[in-house]
């Protein structure tokens, strides 16, 4: 299978399915002497793990990480203290299935032959044919974006020590959109939301405070820790559910939809349940924003800056990307899309930021402003018109598997993420063309 794999300089490989063993996420690039933690993997999966109320599908995969390789087992030389910090080779993930009984299969194969409409079910039988791991949509499965998201952890924590921050939110959902804020109340907002996820999950506690994985574990001793774990996923499921009204009142967040504007999420949630209970889906979105961006940064022609964040259309649902005042431009004259320039204080500065912090290709030194269009989940649970893929019949379909009312909730820290590898792999490129410039 080819189209697995994202990067030039820090490269991003992806493998596995819905139903098969696990996931596995393997990065070329990482910088030795990065301590990358399991704990810090986990605390970004699950932001985007199902499981976690009316918003989500009611699959239990509790979504741990194991770091497999690209570490150091124990210090490698006496007085050099580097245990557990990366080692410039590549770093692989492993995020194995936990919830994947047999009635869940069954469930699957029983419409198989049916695809869903909406979904790549029947494009990916023609293109592998009966071998297609169709079970949960497999590699087509939005399950496969926690690869992305594990690999982003990392990425997000080598633009942090250059003084890039990310941050990725609902913008709208269902219809509903959220007002203007400025980016401070967005971040402190959606930081609490993290928070908020991180402090009522029961199995962060579980796995990481109360030491059920450490990192001076051998790998075994870890699958060994998460065949236990398997055993309580149905009692943890049903002790997991928290107040959502106390918790809104401590961290000052909507707990279901990660929206900096309470009443927009509210009123989002509100209209994704309505349409739920008709049997439907919705869809939204995600708008993510990236600063201290250097200027320069990019290629021109055919590797633009922007036509790289394009790439953004690669997470599943996602069917366009805007950059800065995107599709609105056609509505605008030249003078009112135009970033008109002036200097203060001896810096340039930018009276607007329609270019979405993208000229030409190359960073302007703005902030990076994306959003993409998430389109609704194609599993429903009303009737459809759809086709025996093997006899070629006409056949009708309804939903019986486990499904999400809206993908949006959970594709904002996919996009996040996914914004950092490419960022990380263009100011990788760079720094390496600014070094090798000022040589000249």
């Amino acid at each position: 299978m080819l189209g697995c794999s994202y990067g030039r300089i820090f490269r991003t490989t992806v493998a596995g399915g819905s139903y098969q063993e696990g996931l596995t996420t393997h990065i070329q690039g990482v910088p030795p002497g990065l301590l990358i933690t399991e704990e810090e993997i986990y605390a970004d999966l699950l932001l985007r793990k199902p499981g976690q109320g009316e918003l989500a599908s009611p699959r239990r995969e509790p979504d741990v990480p194991v770091i497999y390789s690209g570490v150091n087992a124990a210090d490698t030389m006496e007085g050099f203290p580097n245990a557990n910090l990366t080692n410039g080779t590549p770093l692989v993930i492993l995020i194995p299935n936990l919830d994947r009984h047999f009635e869940h299969i069954e469930q699957y194969r029983s419409t198989n032959r049916t695809p869903r409409p909406g979904h790549a079910s029947y494009a990916s039988y023609q293109k592998y044919g009966s071998c297609d791991d169709s079970i949960g949509a497999g590699f087509f499965s939005g399950r496969y974006t926690a690869t992305i998201v594990a690999a982003g952890t990392v990425a997000k924590r080598i633009l942090q020590r250059h003084g890039i921050e990310i941050t990725a939110y609902v913008k709208e959902a269902a219809g509903v959109r959220a007002g203007e804020l400025s980016l401070a109340t967005v971040r402190e907002r959606v930081a609490a939301f993290k928070k908020l996820r991180r402090d009522n999950d029961l199995l962060f506690n579980m796995l990481y405070r109360e030491g059920m994985i450490t990192p001076q574990m051998r790998m075994l001793e870890k699958m060994a820790a998460l065949a236990e774990l398997e055993k309580l996923i149905p009692e943890l499921q049903e002790k997991k559910k928290f107040d959502l009204a106390e918790a809104r009142a401590k961290y000052g967040v909507h707990p279901l939809m990660n929206c900096p504007d309470l009443d927009a999420a509210d009123a989002m949630v509100k209209e994704v349940l309505r349409v739920r209970d008709s049997g439907d889906s919705t869809g939204g979105v995600v708008e993510v924003v990236a600063t201290g961006i250097p200027a320069g940064m990019g290629e021109p022609v055919f590797d633009k800056l922007d036509g790289e964040l394009g790439r953004l259309m690669s997470i599943g649902t996602v069917k366009a990307v805007e950059v800065g005042a995107g599709l609105a431009v056609k509505d605008m004259t030249g003078s009112q899309v135009n970033d008109q320039m002036r200097m203060k204080d001896g810096k340039v500065a930018f009276d607007s930021n329609h270019a979405g912090g993208i000229t030409g290709g190359l960073t302007t030194g703005q902030d990076i402003v994306v959003r993409l269009a998430v389109k609704p989940t194609p599993t429903i649970a009303k009737p459809q018109h759809t086709v025996d893929k093997v006899s070629l019949k006409d056949a009708q379909l309804a939903a019986v598997t486990r499904r999400d009312p809206t993908i949006v909730a959970r594709v904002w820290p996919v996009a996040e993420a996914f914004t950092a590898l490419i960022l990380v792999d263009q100011l990788m490129m760079h720094l390496a063309y600014q070094a090798i410039k000022k040589d000249a």
